[in-house]
This record gives C-alpha cells, structure tokens and sequence, in this order.
C-alpha cells in the first residue's frame, strides 16, 4: 500500500515538472586507460529553461550517456536565473557577456529577426524565451565558455522597471528621459 502511495507521488512530481524545456548542447565522450583496458565516461552540457524567462546550463558526468544529461539536467535546474525581456520577445538593450577567452555581443532586434546565433547561444535563447536578437561569438567557440559568457551577459541585462526601482523614480520619466535627447537631436537637423 505505501508502495502504491510513494509511486503516485512520483509521478506527480514528474507532472508539475514539465513547464521546463531541456536542450542537450555538447556531449563528449573521454577515456581513461588502465592496466585493464580503457575505461569511457561521458560528460553532457545541458541548458534548461523555461521559455518564459528563466535560464540555467549544467554539465553532468558518468560512465552512461543518460546519467550523464539527468545530473547535467538537475544541476541546470538548480543554477537557473531570471531574465527581463522586453514584450516577452527580445532583450531590453544590446549586451556583452565575458569568461574566460569567450566573448559575446547579444543586440535587441525588431520583430520578425528570429534567433540569429550559433550553436549553443541559440540553445540559451530558445530556452529562454526569446524570439529575435542578433548574436555574436569572439574568441573562444568552446561550448562551455560561450554559453557561460552567454548567461554572464544576459545576467547583467536589465528592465527599465529596475532600473526606475533603483533610481527611485517612475519607469514613464526614465523612458521620457531616454527619447528627450533624442527628440531635440533631431529638431535642429530639421531646422537646418
């Protein structure tokens, strides 16, 4: 009986689990010889998401493929962070996202663009939610370095909602702010 109850409560958690999307990015496959032979494992990247805003990667390693994604998987949900985007579509204002010899550009793009990014950028963008931005990888094309430049930039990305909060003022008069300067750049273009 409490057998049946502990299966139930299982399969319960694996239905409230689901709002979260995986992406495997790179798994890569590396050996260890012994006086008895080459030993394999494999170590998977995996990018987790729940395409609402929220993104996190994790590696995993074992000596089975599986088990390798399921601890990538688990360790992705623990490490995930929230990002702002502007209409739930693309990113506020243009990024750069820096580790190690990785460096990423990341652009706000008009509606209709799509995800222009390489491999696994495109993963951390899919996952995330976003529908257009323009990206762009310098330096290092490791996996693993670009997607941690990746979330290191979207990380530093913010909302003008923060950033008013932090200000203490109302998002409306950050806004106006913004336009202000260049709205009176362009009146005496027109007088001219």
């Amino acid at each position: 009986m409490a057998e049946r109850e502990n299966r139930g409560r299982g399969r319960n958690r694996e239905e409230q689990a689901p709002e979260f999307a995986d992406r495997l990015v790179a798994i890569n496959r590396v050996s260890k010889t012994t006086k008895g032979g080459k030993n394999f494992g494999f170590a998977a990247l995996v990018v987790v998401g729940d395409q609402k805003g929220r993104v996190g990667f994790g590696k995993g390693k074992a000596k089975e493929v599986p088990e390798a994604i399921r601890k990538a998987t688990e360790q992705a949900k623990r490490q995930m962070v929230r990002v702002p985007l502007r209409d739930g579509r693309t990113l506020h204002h243009d990024i750069e996202g820096r580790h190690g010899a990785g460096k990423v550009i990341m652009r706000t793009a008009p509606v209709g663009t799509g995800i222009i990014a390489g491999g696994p950028m495109r993963a951390v963008f899919e996952m995330l939610g976003v529908q257009d931005v323009v990206s762009k990888s310098v330096g290092s094309a490791n996996p693993y370095n670009m997607i941690r430049a990746t979330i290191d930039g979207l990380t530093k990305s913010q909302s003008p909602r923060n950033v008013a909060q932090r200000r203490g003022k109302k998002v409306a008069e950050i806004l106006n702010k913004e336009a202000a300067p260049a709205a009176e750049a362009e009146a005496p273009a027109a007088d001219a």
